[in-house]
């Protein structure tokens, strides 16, 4: 089965960083068209009927929302921008994924092991696809498994925001709730650390107390106090963090 996708970016050098990454990671699909605007884009999903668009957001003619709200049902869109603000309304379109800019070889292997596992999913078959989802687990790691939480959607004032985990430096318990923090912003959710502890990636989220999960690309350094336990001193946070002792054995090695 040939997977087609298609490209839509008013940037050329930015279709070419896309399509060149795609043919690295997933060498069989297909590119069968490229888009420079909104209303092209539509015209070419119609015209080749591709499984998968990557689109832009902000595009001459036509939004990529608006290309999104034609195309429903019709291809796995995937939101490729530059602009953070517009991901609850894209997954409330359906969107597969939704891909900052610039996008990392890595986190797009991760969009492409969920097309891949959705497109396999619905084939009914192995052999739907020239590479098994075990095969991509086993090459790219299991901490790369986009099985973990990716996205969280967070009240923010009176409004709500999908932060993507990546950009949490730690989650803290407080009271019904559970503080998202960021480098530069407060959210709460009212998910509990011990589920969040399930379906965080542990290689990158550890619990370093009851009440409180840690970005561990976000820790400077961790001091060891007189009664077994300790603190972690973040990169980009002032306020220091408590680590008990039953979860201090994680910084041996600090």
């Amino acid at each position: 089965m040939t997977i087609r996708c298609l490209i839509a970016d008013d940037e050329s050098n930015l279709r070419t960083h896309l399509r060149s990454q795609l043919a690295l990671i997933w060498p069989e699909l297909v590119v069968c068209a490229e888009a420079e605007n909104g209303r092209q884009a539509l015209d070419l999903v119609r015209e080749h009927n591709p499984e998968i668009v990557f689109l832009d957001i902000k595009m001459p003619g036509m939004s990529g929302m608006e290309v999104a709200g034609r195309i429903a049902g019709q291809s796995r869109i995937v939101f490729v921008t530059a602009y953070d603000a517009y991901a609850v309304e894209a997954f409330e379109k359906a969107a597969a994924d939704y891909l900052l800019k610039p996008v990392t070889r890595a986190r797009l292997e991760k969009t492409v092991l969920r097309l891949q596992s959705e497109l396999e999913s619905e084939a009914g078959s192995m052999k739907a696809l020239p590479l098994t989802i075990q095969h991509q687990l086993e090459r790219l790691n299991q901490s790369e498994s986009p099985a973990y939480l990716q996205w969280i959607k967070a009240s923010h004032g009176r409004g709500v925001q999908l932060v993507s985990v990546d950009e949490v430096c730690y989650f803290q318990a407080s009271h019904k709730y559970t503080l998202v923090v960021t480098r530069t912003a407060e959210y709460l959710v009212k998910k509990t650390i011990t589920s969040l502890a399930r379906e965080l990636d542990p290689g990158t989220f550890w619990q370093i107390h009851r009440k409180t999960i840690v970005n561990i690309t976000c820790v400077q350094r961790f001091q060891r106090n007189l009664t077994g336990g300790g603190t972690v001193k973040l990169k980009d946070r002032p306020e220091p963090l408590e680590v008990s002792r039953a979860f201090s054995h994680r910084f041996r090695q600090m």
